[in-house]
């Protein structure tokens, strides 16, 4: 990234501090980055300097930490978002998705990340540009408490961990409708999930069809 675009980045982190900088403003400029810059832009703009290591002891079904494209995060953002949609990341990492997709649709957005040096980064991150409603938990997605409309899942873990995300899943959507958006995974095989057409090639996204309808 040449210095211009790092100077851009840094005049529009000014303006997200302030509050001026949201919504439509902000993807507008966003999409004026070239496509082969725009993650490391986001970096820049966000603050996130580098890629922190992951926890010693990781559970073994869980994914390393690798941090989401930007061109994921505007898929999720691509069909109809409601003001009163939470948007829940479940393994967060720095919360790049949490963060970019609250200060472009203005919806409350919820991280969860089961390793604390990440959850603290983004605590951080948020602190640091003067954000409301966005916040993170400490804790493992596959297990934990879940409550929003709009699942988010970047491959964070496998085998069991997997299941027993998707039953909690299945568990609130016996109650209301959600979306579920999903890279580096494919749940054709879940009954209760219906597939819609995505702008992402890498992006997955499903309805619970089998009780509601959005």
């Amino acid at each position: 990234m040449d210095d211009s675009l790092r100077l851009r980045a840094r005049t529009a982190r000014v303006g997200i501090k302030s509050g001026a900088l949201r919504g439509d403003a902000l993807k507008e400029l966003l999409l004026s980055v070239p496509f082969i810059d725009r993650d490391v832009w986001v970096d820049e703009l966000l603050g996130i300097d580098e890629i922190p290591s992951d926890m010693p002891g990781l559970p073994p079904e869980s994914v390393p930490y690798l941090p989401c494209g930007v061109e994921e995060v505007l898929a999720v953002l691509h069909g109809t978002i409601r003001p009163d949609d939470v948007l829940v990341d479940l393994g967060s990492g720095l919360g790049r998705v949490v963060i970019l997709a609250h200060l472009l649709a203005g919806i409350r957005t919820h991280g969860i990340e089961l390793q604390e040096h990440l959850v603290q980064g983004a605590r951080a991150r948020c602190t640091e540009l003067g954000l409301d409603g966005v916040t993170f938990a400490h804790a493992d997605a596959s297990t934990c408490e879940l409550e929003g409309s709009i699942f988010f899942l970047y491959a964070p873990f496998t085998g069991a961990m997997l299941a027993r995300a998707i039953h909690r899943l299945e568990e609130i959507a016996r109650r209301r409708s959600i979306v579920v958006c999903a890279v580096g995974l494919e749940f054709h095989h879940v009954p209760w999930l219906r597939a819609r057409e995505s702008p992402s090639v890498s992006m997955a996204i499903y309805d619970s069809a089998s009780w509601h309808v959005r």
